[in-house]
């Protein structure tokens, strides 16, 4: 459709060789010599572009673009004047003009102005698909070779990114075409997991950054140079869900992230406690027997003992801080809000634990509740929530606060991220088999090893043994466990569910970022 144009100057005569470039453009261009016409001409046809002179004998630009506005609050309008005074620059931003242009004005500026209102989102598309098209194309390339884990890393980005970058073009039908492409990439992910994992655990040298090394690299090295470090770990957090909550920390934080891989099984019970601990499940199971002596992987009972480890993982570093560490777990909004009203008090401690739960019990409340599930149809739309949650959330607003202070710093990470799960795998196991979706335990289980990582010796894996007769499984890329006995009532149950616990780049490859107060 051709856009419409209307501009407002009482020299427009002078300005007609810049309206026959503009319709030479393919533009439709009226014109008028005074605010008053204008208003009538807004009220009665509508505009997608006003460029509106400021000085104007009767009522000037100031007052037709409040005119202007009243009548269509999201019409761009671009100030042009003569009058180069900041104040009025600043009366004209404030009035929400959407640009500013100073007379005299050349042609190019006039067009920038109208491509950038008018064909901007046009003109992004078509570099998004053509960048796209070529990034596709190294992404394919690139898993034709064996990657490393830094390689990994770097791929799984650039792909959110893409993820991202696809959300604000929803209309080039870009978006199943990088699913394809991710699908393929967690099929070669799970493959190199399942390959090397077994050496990551086993050796220091060569390996990614784990769940068992992150107070140890990231936090410990803050308590040497600030005088009070805060580690915020938000339970089940994407990379991408991350990237959303960023964008608004920018304005607060420099902002220096890095990665890090979490351990299997990537549910809270194994990998937490292994953030918490610095140590493996089985090493855990060994030294704190009492970790997991309750027969249910969930939270109040194997992630209960969360600041004793800390604080024994302190001990072994031979760290002894006074005033000695703080822990707070945020499991509900009014303790949350509690916390945020008392988060200076924390900057007296050395160290301060934070753990919020919100975006686990977002991913297993979407799978339970059919309006979070219409709310957040899909990943773009999941990400969307968990933006809008961050930013009126506690958590949000005792950063902010943080922002303030001085010799402090914080660490944000996460325990483990979540996978869309899209495919059932059948599983077979006793009636004593864990009823998790992405991972199980018990004796006697069987899968397709196609789609699952079966681990006979849980030694091998570093994960407590249970009894001696124990196995667990490991779900790959987007599938999730589904006994025989009902199988297609809860196949389609819990289709299209994000769920943890499993080997995805989703899972698996997590941010953890350093804040420092602006």
């Amino acid at each position: 459709m051709t856009k419409k144009i209307l501009w407002v100057d009482d020299e427009i005569d002078l300005l007609r060789a810049h309206v026959r470039l503009l319709q030479e453009k393919g533009y439709s261009v009226d014109t008028t010599t005074n605010g008053d016409d204008a208003i009538d001409l807004v009220r009665k046809q509508g505009y997608d572009l006003v460029f509106l002179d400021e000085m104007m004998p009767g009522r000037g630009g100031l007052g037709t673009l409040s005119g202007i506005k009243e009548i269509d609050p999201n019409v761009p309008v671009v100030m042009v004047t003569k009058n180069e005074a900041e104040s009025l620059m600043e009366e004209a931003i404030g009035s929400k003009i959407s640009d500013y242009l100073t007379k005299p004005v050349n042609p190019s500026q006039i067009l920038m102005a109208c491509k950038k209102f008018l064909e901007a989102k046009k003109i992004a598309g078509e570099y998004v698909s053509r960048d796209y098209a070529k990034e596709f194309q190294q992404i394919s390339l690139a898993l034709m070779n064996p990657l490393d884990h830094q390689e990994w890393v770097e791929l799984y980005t650039k792909v959110t990114n893409w993820d991202l970058e696809l959300d604000d073009h929803p209309e080039l039908g870009l978006r199943q075409t990088l699913l394809d492409q991710k699908r393929e990439c967690n099929a070669a992910f799970g493959k190199f997991v399942e390959k090397n994992y077994h050496q990551w655990i086993e050796q220091a040298k060569d390996r990614p950054i784990l769940s068992t090394d992150v107070v140890e690299r990231f936090v410990l090295p803050e308590l040497e140079r600030k005088s009070s470090v805060f580690l915020f770990v938000i339970d089940c957090l994407r990379l991408d869900q991350w990237l959303k909550m960023e964008q608004l920390l920018a304005d607060f934080f420099t902002i220096e992230r890095s990665h890090y891989f979490s351990i299997l099984p990537t549910a809270t019970p194994y990998s937490r406690n292994a953030i918490f601990s610095g140590l493996f499940p089985m090493e855990l199971e060994q030294r704190f027997p009492e970790v997991w002596q309750s027969g249910e992987d969930d939270e109040s009972s194997r992630n209960r003992h969360e600041h004793q480890l800390l604080d024994k993982l302190l001990e072994r570093k031979r760290i002894q801080l006074k005033p000695e560490s703080k822990y707070v777990k945020i499991l509900d909004a009014e303790f949350g809000r509690q916390v945020e009203g008392n988060i200076l008090s924390y900057t007296k401690s050395r160290l301060t634990a934070v753990v919020v739960n919100f975006v686990d019990m977002l991913a297993h409340g979407r799978s339970d509740s059919p309006l979070l599930k219409e709310i957040a149809p899909d990943e773009a739309a999941y990400r969307s929530l968990t933006r809008s949650w961050f930013l009126h959330s506690s958590l949000f607003s005792m950063l902010k606060t943080l922002a303030t202070q001085k010799n402090i710093s914080i660490i944000i990470t996460t325990d483990h991220g979540s996978v869309r799960c899209l495919r059932g795998s059948k599983v077979i196991g006793d009636r004593e088999t864990s009823t998790n979706l992405r991972y199980k335990y018990g004796r006697n289980l069987k899968v397709d090893d196609r789609q699952a990582v079966f681990v006979k010796n849980p030694s091998e894996y570093k994960l407590p043994r249970g009894t001696v007769t124990t196995n667990y499984v490991l779900a790959k890329e987007d599938f999730y466990f589904v006994y025989p006995t009902d199988y297609h009532k809860y196949l389609n149950q819990y289709r299209d569910s994000f769920q943890h616990g499993g080997i995805s780049m989703d899972e698996m490859i997590l941010p953890i970022v350093r804040l420092e107060p602006k």
